[in-house]
């Protein structure tokens, strides 16, 4: 810890969070926690709901309740910090909390992107190669592609930690966010960051843009496929297989690229709401966009809370 603090210059932080004003904590905290308290229980019901009935134990299934089981832990990684500040005047985190917090959000962040690459190949398969679904979704590759999904982004993560790690703070230690991010940090450091801002636009860049143009290509070619089918409710069909992932697709990569695909000198407090969309906002309405038109789940849901559903 000593080494860290003199490397830094600074021994913690002051996460200024969404408002100043003494006023808004309370209502922010009220609404935050019940926005929490709504992504557990929703994602929570999800993992439950597909371990319990056997016909949800699919690929897509699995997929996706380690993708509830992730945004679980991801608003987890930030939310309860924010919920102690927003009713504590004493808004510091330690320094090496602070690299703790930004390196679980982004291993975890970046795993999300990597299962919906996943999900988005497995609709893919299952509607452009759907004699050879079976074989070619079966336990053994959906397993590898969760591992993968998972590991890769810790590597990720590590690497723009270490790169951090190496700067020096010497002027401010107030970070206009709610949570460590790697953005606002690098406003405060009196040290060069070319190197952390040459590696975000070119391997952090590489990374989220792979996951992104995999899915857009399984898009593609599902999007092929469906036109060419003759019958309208084969076609209403195919589409209301992928309609829940693509609008969280959307949801999720639509406010990370505003967020991160702009110049670092242009990070402003818009870009703090922008960050709650993927960190908190879309961890929450998961459950519901994968429920709310998925008979399958619904059936699931009905089964686990005791009450079917025709």
């Amino acid at each position: 810890m000593e080494r860290l603090n003199q490397t830094s210059g600074v021994s913690e932080f002051i996460l200024l969070g969404l408002s100043s004003r003494p006023e808004d904590q309370k209502p922010l905290f009220i609404l935050f926690l019940i926005m929490y308290l709504v992504t557990i229980t929703g994602n929570l019901l999800i993992i439950l709901a597909v371990r319990s009935d056997p016909q949800l134990h699919t690929p897509m299934y699995f997929f996706l309740s380690f993708l509830s089981f992730i945004d679980i832990c991801f608003s987890t990684t930030i939310v309860p910090r924010m919920l102690v500040n927003f009713l504590s005047e004493n808004k510091t985190i330690s320094y090496a909390g602070c690299l703790t917090q930004m390196y679980f959000t982004y291993a975890l962040g970046n795993t999300d992107s990597y299962l919906l690459a996943a999900m988005a190949y497995d609709r893919y398969v299952a509607i452009c190669d759907p004699f050879h679904y079976i074989t070619i979704m079966s336990r053994r590759p959906c397993v590898l592609l969760v591992a993968f999904s998972c590991s890769l982004p810790h590597l990720h993560s590590l690497l723009h930690i270490l790169l951090l790690n190496q700067l020096t703070f010497c002027n401010s230690n107030v970070v206009h966010h709610f949570f460590c991010d790697i953005n606002p940090l690098l406003k405060l450091s009196c040290s060069s960051i070319f190197v952390n801002d040459l590696t975000i636009k070119t391997e952090g860049l590489v990374f989220w843009v792979t996951p992104f143009l995999c899915i857009v290509f399984s898009y593609v070619r599902i999007l092929i496929t469906v036109l060419r089918i003759p019958s309208a409710a084969g076609k209403r069909k195919a589409f209301s297989t992928c309609g829940s992932h693509f609008t969280v697709v959307i949801l999720f990569y639509g406010s990370i690229f505003y967020v991160y695909l702009q110049p670092l000198s242009s990070y402003n407090v818009r870009d703090r709401v922008a960050t709650i969309v993927y960190t908190v906002l879309s961890s929450m309405l998961n459950p519901f966009i994968y429920s709310l038109r998925n008979k399958d789940m619904k059936r699931g849901l009905g089964k686990l809370l005791g009450r079917r559903k025709s």
